[in-house]
């Protein structure tokens, strides 16, 4: 399990003290073991992100593994994870705290019922006591440390919060007027991950290590397949890695993922398919292709050309 894996690590390494892993080598191989299979630099950045107490800033295609990678870190480092999905009209107390506005009208109504009011200062201060406090990812993540704090396609969020975000990653603190100042006591992991649907501001991104991930190459693409999913067929998993290579070559409106051809091979396997039949893989283009647009016009094409052993 999580602990697991990092203390296995730990026991058989010279690891940096309070890292758990002693070079880039070391990360990749217990992220191996979860099932996650980085590339030599993107190992080397989520070290680098461990090492240097630094925000990791994750661009690339929808589908590439920016969001397993934050899972499998949390894994590995025997950490929780906490998810901030962004998305436009996100606001800071959706993010980092709000109050339980139904426990403290109850606590109220209760004191009042009892006669033990008190002074009114007393009564209100009681009102902001932590346990009416609902904390949100990021303030969980800065309590509960250390932690993994993902913040994903925070490119959907707005300009605001993400200036908002770069004040929290400066220093890693909370400020709430009624209880005061809470200070992560070891700064969190942070991954950010964006999609590229908007450019994220130079300020943000000079504040985090940054690494493009890119759709892997045959040969990984199916080791991933394999690994993941290893019920299916040595031949499906480098047939559909090829198809799938070969759909992200068209003009599409979403080229798929590594998550979509995982999701298209456990479709195939399903069916009970071991290798990619043309037609069985015509039938089933909904588990990699999202847009009718784009099913349309693999369709026009010629099947053999696209799912052809070739």
């Amino acid at each position: 399990m999580l602990v697991g894996v990092s203390e296995l690590v730990s026991e058989t390494s010279t690891a940096t003290p309070g890292l758990g892993f002693a070079d880039p080598d070391e990360l990749a191989a217990a992220l191996r073991s979860t099932g996650y299979l980085p590339d030599e630099g993107l190992a080397t950045a989520a070290y680098l992100a461990l090492a240097m107490h630094r925000p990791l800033f994750l661009e690339g295609e929808a589908g590439v593994g920016k969001t397993a990678l934050a899972q499998a870190l949390a894994e590995v480092t025997g950490r929780p994870i906490y998810r901030l999905q962004c998305y436009e009209g996100l606001e800071a107390s959706q993010a980092l705290y709000d109050w339980d506005f139904g426990r403290q009208l109850l606590h109220l109504r209760a004191a009042e019922a009892a006669h033990a009011t008190g002074d009114t200062e007393t009564l209100e201060a009681s009102l902001y006591d932590r346990r009416f406090l609902l904390a949100r990812p990021l303030l969980q993540a800065l309590e509960d440390s250390p932690s993994v704090l993902l913040v994903d396609e925070v490119d959907r969020a707005d300009d605001e919060f993400e200036a908002f975000l770069l004040e929290v990653l400066s220093d890693f603190t909370i400020s709430i007027p009624e209880l005061g100042t809470i200070r992560a006591s070891t700064p969190p992991l942070v991954i950010l991950t964006s999609n590229r649907t908007r450019e994220v501001h130079d300020a943000l991104k000079r504040r985090c290590l940054y690494h493009w991930l890119q759709h892997p190459d045959f040969d990984r693409e199916v080791a991933i397949l394999r690994t993941r999913l290893p019920e299916v067929t040595e031949q499906l998993a480098r047939e559909v890695a090829r198809a799938t290579a070969k759909l992200r070559t068209l003009d599409l409106l979403k080229p798929p993922g590594v998550a979509e051809a995982m999701d298209w091979a456990t479709a195939l396997h399903t069916l009970g398919a071991r290798d990619l039949d043309p037609d069985v893989a015509a039938r089933t283009l909904g588990a990699v292709l999202k847009y009718r647009e784009d099913t349309d016009r693999v369709h026009q094409l010629t099947r053999g050309a696209l799912f052809g052993g070739g």
